[in-house]
């Protein structure tokens, strides 16, 4: 098999990515946080569920202000999730199995508990201070821009045993590195290569797109779409404080890092605009293998002519040999089912399983997970803490893998350093392996088509129209095969007829009911239930 750039595919082509939140897994140690022996102890469900590799949010010894994102060590394990020798016996037994291991990479900022930082802010004339980013008070004493950070408030904080503010994306305690300085860029590049060392498979890199800012500090102008439902950073366009052009050449240098070692991949998180997003391709495909594709992440209205809108924009935007990818979901944002609802989130996993490119599935969707109400009280999400409309904490809680207490992830007379979701007697992993109607079920039965059907892996892309608005469809092809996908975007019944389509013999292969056994004798009439979606393999 050769894609256009002609090369071999990659096993980030062909494969199917998934992403676990170590904090929530599976806690081996019964101390109510998820482990990587807890991982470890689930390697048999991802060869069952038919993924092909495992991506761990941070691991890295951390004080956990923001829960492994504010890292003091990059070469170490962080206790609360084991040791080095624990992650070596994860990361053999993980190859043993044949599936790949993706660590996170966070090299736009540590912790203020990191030792640079600590010898950075220790006086102006420490040999680190220039590994962060530090300015002089605005003439008033204020901070040195209108920076706002992700997490609300200034982005910048004055150190007051030196005078001067440094800069903080995110958390006060994540001080953003200077990537203008070689030694920070070298540090960081020695990191990687430690862990590629180790056998590691790639790295999902956090914030690409915010690792430069502008040299000059400027204000950063006000956003004329802003209103009170967006969070307080986004009063302000990040004009100057994201996606500079100079970010491209540390993007390429990480690449070629990458390409020193055999079948690595650099996966970047990316939230920008497409025109801008196919950039982080690089210019000769020379930098992240895979930006990610966030666009059904952030969709708010979940409607066929939409999705179909935001497809084929994605598609003619890519640059030619580069290599889509697609995300329903992630640590950050609200869960699948609580944006769509149960009945569409099974379409919409048949959608990212079945559109062209590397899907990437977050922990739980795979049987439906929904956003568990977390109270104010027991918030622990620092974007959570300074507003609780926008907390994470709901979208983090631990994996229901059956009806027991605690549902499995830990003892049952352990506090879960977050609430179980109170439907975990029925949504958990052991229910939905018996029902074989199951979300579950239907996950693991697309993932077994793509895997056998090359026209759903890695076949081209071709829209559909239909004669209904509320109907999402498309081709996949390989050579002669071809696998037609219709997703019934909408709660109403529909019967659609594909022009050009009628040929006789088409045959259904799975349906999101997984029970629609309908014959085709032509596709002049295909009827579709409220929120069905059909794989029909056309003859």
């Amino acid at each position: 098999m050769e894609n256009q750039a002609g090369s071999a595919y990659k096993w980030w082509q062909n494969g199917v990515i998934y992403q676990v939140y170590p904090r929530s897994f599976k806690d081996s140690n019964d101390d109510g946080v998820g482990d990587l022996n807890g991982i470890r102890q689930k390697l048999d469900y991802f060869t069952w569920l038919g993924v092909d590799a495992i991506w761990l949010s941070p691991i890295y010894p951390s004080p956990m202000a923001d829960f492994g994102y504010d890292i003091s060590d990059y070469t170490g394990v962080e206790p609360v999730f084991g040791t080095m020798s624990d992650f070596d016996a994860l990361l053999k037994a993980t190859h043993e199995k044949g599936l790949k291991l993706i660590l996170d990479l966070v090299p736009n900022h540590t912790s203020d508990e990191h030792p640079w930082f600590k010898e950075a802010r220790s006086s102006r004339d420490n040999p680190k201070r220039d590994w962060y980013i530090w300015r002089d008070p605005a003439p008033d004493g204020g901070p040195p821009n209108n920076w706002i950070s992700h997490f609300g408030g200034s982005a910048w904080t004055l150190d007051e045993t030196t005078g001067q503010y440094y800069l903080h994306l995110f958390d006060v305690k994540q001080p953003d590195v200077n990537w203008r300085n070689p030694q920070v860029r070298e540090a960081i590049y020695n990191v990687m290569r430690f862990w590629f060392d180790r056998g590691v498979d790639g790295f999902r890199i956090d914030v690409l797109w915010l690792l430069i800012k502008d040299e000059q500090f400027r204000d950063n102008p006000p956003n004329p779409d802003w209103n009170e439902t967006k969070q307080a950073y986004q009063r302000l366009l990040e004009k100057y404080s994201a996606d500079q052009p100079e970010t491209h050449q540390i993007v390429k240098e990480m690449r070629q890092i990458a390409n020193s070692y055999p079948d690595r991949v650099l996966i970047g998180e990316i939230y920008l605009p497409y025109p801008e997003l196919m950039t982080y391709y690089g210019p000769n495909l020379d930098e992240a293998h895979l930006p990610f594709n966030f666009r059904l992440v952030e969709l708010s209205n979940w409607e066929a002519s939409t999705i179909q809108e935001i497809v084929n924009q994605y598609e003619a935007a890519l640059p030619e040999g580069a290599w889509p990818n697609w995300v329903l979901g992630n640590h950050d944002r609200p869960r699948l089912a609580s944006r769509v609802g149960p009945e569409q989130a099974r379409v919409a996993q048949m959608l990212l399983l079945t559109l062209r490119g590397t899907p990437t599935c977050y922990y739980g969707d795979e049987i439906g997970m929904h956003d568990v109400e977390v109270p104010p009280e027991l918030t622990v999400d620092p974007r959570g803490l300074f507003d609780h409309r926008y907390s994470r904490d709901p979208v983090r809680s631990p994996m229901q893998w059956d009806a027991s207490p605690n549902t499995g992830f830990t003892g049952p007379n352990v506090k879960p350093w977050l609430p179980v979701a109170e439907d975990y007697s029925t949504v958990n992993v052991a229910s939905e392996r018996e029902d074989s109607s199951s979300m579950l079920s239907l996950f693991r039965r697309i993932i077994e088509l793509r895997r056998n059907l090359p026209a759903l892996k890695i076949g081209s892309y071709q829209v559909v129209e239909s004669s209904s608005a509320t109907v999402f469809s498309y081709i996949r092809q390989h050579a002669q095969q071809k696998v037609l996908v219709v997703l019934n975007i909408s709660s109403q019944p529909q019967e659609i007829s594909f022009k050009g389509l009628g040929e006789n013999g088409a045959e259904i292969l799975c349906s999101t009911s997984l029970d629609n056994q309908q014959k085709l004798n032509n596709l002049q009439e295909v009827r579709l239930r409220a929120n069905e979606g059909l794989l029909i393999l056309l003859p």
